[in-house]
């Protein structure tokens, strides 16, 4: 602030000299200033002490620093509501709110990282990180080839192919790229205490049949009968077709058995095709526990929902069957792709070929206590893939 040539002290002087009869014109001409500016002290300071107009001084100037933090709580305020719906949170939001603020109110980047809340020298940042185009190129490749996989099973993969970085890494360029997986609507679940079911860790300890339902490009219907091992995870027979039968079911089974061999139980719904006579007499034929679950209790069979539910979410709904024909041939690879490519997260993320290719034909490992031990619950998603099962066996 520009500094006053006169003080109070001398303002009043001058004033007390004009009432003892000094004219304005010699009063003006004797202290240097205009008349103008003598007119202007004595209605300001007209019949005042020193002390009356240092006080009068002290009123202003505090008077002057309220009105500026007065204005400056209302510019806060108005920057705040241009941010009010924006998430401040992280470094990107923030510069991303800085930027705003500077283009939109044309505020200072000092005063902007104040409202917002940020350092400056984080606002200033410029990433050092490489590009990495070749691995993002790859990335966004695998994820349009498998729409449905999250990141963690796009690391599988890319791991299987030698690339050394980090799960962190490739989530870090996943969410860049935008390949979120869109998320289906989902139906109401079952609210309750849920209890593991607990198996004997060995193929062929139980087995879990479902049908599971799609159609044509024409419009006409079709099911596809699904059996699955539930310790390994292995689909072990999709049979598509337009009317499945008890007896088919029975033929199949069959040739499953002969050349897998014999399940320890088979778990399935109440549906008529499981019910029927054939099947009953099937089962007496073959000495084979039959569990039927309860009625409208498809968690007692959740290993082959489970399965039905990622087939729909992976395969059924991304692909379009023109006859029966042609889904027998689409569905026989994806079976295989299923077996041999896709990395399980129940098994530590192995595939269920692998995963079953660990147990050998004798029950020794079974039966020796110091042998490994699998677990029957699966284990919970790894945040990073640090088995050194899974990695050896991933590459």
């Amino acid at each position: 602030m520009k500094r006053a040539r006169f003080t109070e002290e001398q303002i009043i002087a001058v004033l007390k000299e004009h009432e003892a009869g000094a004219k304005t014109a010699d009063l003006a001409r004797k202290h240097g200033i205009s008349e103008a500016t003598f007119y202007n002290w004595k209605a300001k300071y007209g019949g005042m002490d020193v002390s009356e107009a240092k006080r009068l001084k002290a009123l202003e100037e505090e008077n002057t620093k309220l009105k500026k933090l007065l204005a400056e709580q209302m510019l806060d305020a108005a920057a705040l509501r241009e941010l009010l719906f924006k998430k401040m949170v992280g470094p990107a939001a923030k510069r991303a709110g800085v930027a705003h603020l500077k283009a939109k109110m044309g505020l200072s980047e000092r005063r902007a990282c104040s409202i917002v809340g940020a350092d400056r020298t984080m606002i200033r940042y410029c990433s050092c990180r490489p590009p990495d185009t070749e691995l993002r190129a790859r990335l966004r490749e695998l994820a349009n080839e498998r729409r449905r996989f999250g990141y963690r099973r796009l690391f599988i993969l890319l791991r299987r192919e030698g690339e050394p970085s980090g799960i962190n890494r490739v989530h870090r360029l996943y969410r860049e790229e935008g390949l979120a997986v869109r998320k289906r609507r989902t139906r109401r679940k079952a609210v309750g205490v849920r209890v593991p079911i607990l198996l004997e860790t060995r193929p062929n300890a139980r087995w879990s049949l479902d049908f599971v339902y799609d159609q044509f490009a024409n419009g006409r219907r079709f099911r596809v009968l699904n059996i699955v091992d539930d310790v390994t995870k292995e689909c072990l027979g999709a049979i598509p077709g337009t009317s499945i039968s008890g007896r088919r079911v029975a033929r199949e089974l069959t040739a499953i058995i002969a050349r897998r061999g014999k399940p320890g139980s088979i778990v399935s719904d109440n549906g008529t095709e499981f019910t029927c006579n054939a099947m009953l007499a099937w089962c007496k034929e073959t000495s084979i526990d039959w569990h039927f679950i309860a009625p409208g209790k498809p968690i007692q069979n959740a290993f082959v929902e489970s399965f039905n539910g990622r087939m729909r979410d992976e395969f059924l709904n991304e692909t379009l069957f023109f006859d029966l024909n042609d889904a027998r041939t689409k569905i026989a690879a994806w079976i295989a792709d299923y077996n041999g490519d896709r990395p399980h997260s129940s098994l530590r993320y192995l595939t269920p070929a692998a995963y079953a290719a660990t147990f050998t034909a004798t029950d020794d490992r079974l039966r020796n206590p110091g042998q490994l031990r699998r677990s029957p619950v699966a284990p919970p998603a790894p945040i990073g893939v640090q088995n050194p099962e899974t990695l050896t066996a991933t590459g």
